[in-house]
This record gives structure tokens, C-alpha cells and sequence, in this order.
């Protein structure tokens, strides 16, 4: 059931959708729960600006009033950085890229699993993300390959 309450509601199964309605009639503040994090997820969705705005500030409305102490202290945090999440939408600006960067330089660490000193590792991570595209001795490049199996 966790599953099921965790999915988009467009990508839910038959039988996932039949636990969402076992929710419903079971545990009205957990479906309750499920609605407002939908609502949330819907504020990052809207086709405009102004859209947002006013989701947002609805959504800010409805978790004061739900009771639940998590969704309470989670409109706090939004109210906090309400500034900052607005921008985001404004602008369409996320860290994905910061953190994609930090999960190659992660698995470049783990894959040397040490290196003899920060000047090896720092040119490591350069290499790994700076978008060079290093040719091996011995290797052949994929646009040589492809060109090979037409052939």
C-alpha cells in the first residue's frame, strides 16, 4: 500500500488505485495526508507563474488547518523559503545539475576506492566531469564503431 500512496496518481495500476480507495474509507487522515502531498506536488506542475502562486498559497492555507503535525511543521518550512520556491518556479531553476555533478564525483571516489593523494582524485573528478571525451589506446571511438557495423 505504501507504494501506492507514494506513485503519481496517473502512473497507479488497477490494484493500486483500488488501495488509494481502501485509503479513502479506512483512514480519512491518511488519505487526507495523500491529497495534500498531491496538492504540493501539483504547485511544481502549474502551466503559469501566477497558477503557482495561487497553489501554493492554497495549499499553505489548507496544512494550516489539516492537523497534522508533520504538514504543519512542513508549511513552516515553505513559508520560510517561500521567496526562494517561487523563484524556482519563476525562473525553472533546480540544483539537478549540482547534484549530478556530486553523485559522478561520489562514484568516482568509490570506484578508486582511495587514492594516493587529493591531486589524483581532483583530476579524476575533472576528467569525469568535465565532458572531456578521452580515447583509450586500443579502443576504438563509438562513432568508429557504428561507422564499422554498417559496413
Amino acid at each position: 500500500m505504501r507504494y501506492s500512496l507514494l506513485k503519481n496518481p496517473e502512473n497507479l495500476t488497477a490494484s493500486q488505485q483500488a488501495y488509494i480507495e481502501l485509503v479513502v474509507k479506512s483512514n480519512p487522515r491518511l488519505y487526507r495526508a495523500y491529497l495534500l502531498k498531491e496538492t504540493l506536488r501539483l504547485v511544481f506542475h502549474a502551466n503559469s507563474f501566477e497558477e503557482a502562486v495561487r497553489a501554493l498559497d492554497g495549499w499553505m492555507k489548507w496544512a494550516q488547518r489539516c492537523r497534522i503535525q508533520e504538514f504543519l511543521e512542513l508549511r513552516k518550512k515553505i513559508n520560510r523559503h517561500k521567496n526562494a520556491i517561487l523563484a524556482a518556479i519563476k525562473h525553472g531553476l533546480t540544483n539537478a545539475r549540482i547534484e549530478a555533478v556530486n553523485n559522478k564525483i561520489k562514484v568516482t571516489i568509490r570506484m578508486g576506492y582511495g587514492y594516493r593523494n587529493i591531486d589524483n582524485l581532483i583530476a579524476m573528478a575533472m576528467l569525469k566531469c568535465g565532458g572531456y571525451n578521452v580515447i583509450l589506446p586500443g579502443r576504438e571511438t563509438p562513432s568508429k564503431k557504428k561507422t564499422r557495423q554498417k559496413q
